[in-house]
């Protein structure tokens, strides 16, 4: 995690979404944004350090051989497991939080009119335990 801007990847086949919350989230916090179509793409700028994933389960709405949220959400773990994934579905289904939440997902949103709060509110949840977390490192180094 840097010392400056947040970095989110924000990861969704449906453009107009992606454009929608990349707006957001630049109106409202500093955070430095990457968006992709695909998972793929997402996998291959890795090495872009993000601090933050908002995946989006299903991924094979333009490319039918794109592959799905899932599967990216465990390359994504495979590269780097400390990389919180956010998954993100217009589905209202327990199933479906509970099968992200088993492949090591941070939290499950799902699309509504809300949902862009909902991943502030997550975000800022994680970088305040990153935070404290430094700080009893910075304090326990001094005993």
């Amino acid at each position: 995690m840097n010392d400056e801007k947040i970095k989110i990847f924000l990861v969704d086949d449906d453009a107009v979404y992606l454009k929608l919350l990349e707006i957001e989230f630049l109106q409202h916090g500093d955070f430095e944004i990457e968006t992709y179509a695909t998972g793929e793409l997402c996998i291959e700028n890795l090495q872009h350090a993000p601090d933050v994933i908002v995946l989006d389960y299903y991924l094979d709405g333009i490319n039918k051989t794109a592959i799905n949220g899932i599967e990216t959400l465990d390359k994504i773990k495979a590269v780097n497991s400390e990389i919180a994934v956010i998954m993100l579905s217009c589905q209202d289904s327990i199933d479906i939080a509970i099968s992200c939440m088993h492949h090591k997902a941070y939290d499950y949103v799902m699309k509504s009119e809300t949902a862009f709060l909902r991943l502030q509110k997550i975000i800022t949840t994680i970088f305040s335990l990153h935070k404290l977390e430094k700080q009893l490192k910075w304090y326990m180094e001094r005993m």
